[in-house]
């Protein structure tokens, strides 16, 4: 089973983020808690942590915009 990284709801407002850097690499093995990804919005730059420990997937590359609720990648 696979756990979707997804592009969180920051606030009322923002709507989208751009994914400015990804921490590790595709098929990096991530353990939970470990910062995988950088986004970017309007008003501030955060870093995603992996919600789960495994092998990741990275399904959308750096400088894409991204809407809120978006999958970004996985974990399997």
């Amino acid at each position: 089973m696979s756990t979707q990284i997804l592009i969180p709801q920051l606030g009322t407002e923002i709507t989208e983020a751009e994914i400015t850097e990804w921490l590790v690499k595709d098929g990096a093995t991530v353990a939970l808690g470990d910062p995988i990804l950088s986004i970017s919005t309007t008003k501030m730059a955060i870093d995603i942590e992996a919600p789960a420990s495994g092998v990741l997937t990275i399904k959308m590359t750096e400088g894409e915009l991204a809407p809120v609720g978006a999958v970004v990648g996985e974990i399997a």
